[in-house]
């Protein structure tokens, strides 16, 4: 197998265990890295699921027969920010227009779910808490003078919990997060409530004695 690690060693030197019925047992030591795809959509609330293949390139299913067993997972240490939800794995069998003899693989599927506690205390708590100050910009009297200020100071925290948002996410735009959809929703109606505040302080100040009659 090879390793998405470039510093991955596969013909580490380590000695295979025959025993008299001529079973072989060879347990390389080593970490295994491998490219995976992320699906960001449902973060922080995502569930990702990693494949690990090994096999053979060298020699066939009648050289070489792949047996599959349970992933041992007794020796796992928790993460603060992942839940290993299983490690199932399955057999498989390739043929190639070269050979007549199968390619076997074992391909053991990592599953992980996000832990959720961090994110909502210190992400979705403060940022539903701001979005619903946008509706006091509408309760503050006009002559107080602070509709616009608390409008934009609310836009503006929304914007840095975005790009809090960004930075925490990996790079990608297969899936656009239900959580930035969010944010850029709220950005667009704060927006639009400052605009609106904007024209109700216009109509609030006007002189009623220095303005033209309109037509109609």
């Amino acid at each position: 197998c090879s390793s998405a690690d470039e510093r991955f060693d596969a013909t580490f030197h380590t000695n295979v265990l025959v025993n008299s019925s001529g079973h072989c047992e060879y347990l390389p030591p080593g970490i295994f890295k491998s490219s995976c795809y992320i699906d960001v959509r449902w973060f922080p609330f995502d569930v990702q699921k990693c494949n690990l293949k090994f096999g053979s390139w060298t020699y066939g299913g009648w050289s070489l027969d792949l047996q599959m067993q349970e992933a041992d997972i007794s020796g796992y240490i928790s993460n603060g920010e992942w839940d290993l939800v299983g490690v199932p794995g399955r057999r498989n069998e390739r043929f190639y227009d070269c050979c007549k003899e199968p390619y076997p693989d074992v391909t053991f599927t990592v599953t992980m779910r996000r832990r959720t506690l961090y994110y909502g205390l210190n992400l979705l708590i403060p940022c539903v808490l701001i979005s619903a100050l946008a509706l006091l910009v509408f309760l503050l009297p006009a002559d107080s003078g602070e509709k616009i200020s608390l409008g934009i100071t609310v836009l503006l925290s929304l914007t840095v919990f975005m790009l809090l948002v960004a930075e925490i996410m990996p790079a990608t735009s297969d899936s656009v997060p239900l959580i930035a959809q969010y944010f850029a929703s709220t950005m667009i109606i704060v927006g639009l409530s400052v605009v609106v505040t904007v024209i109700v302080l216009q109509y609030h100040h006007h002189d009623p004695d220095g303005g033209k009659m309109p037509k109609w």
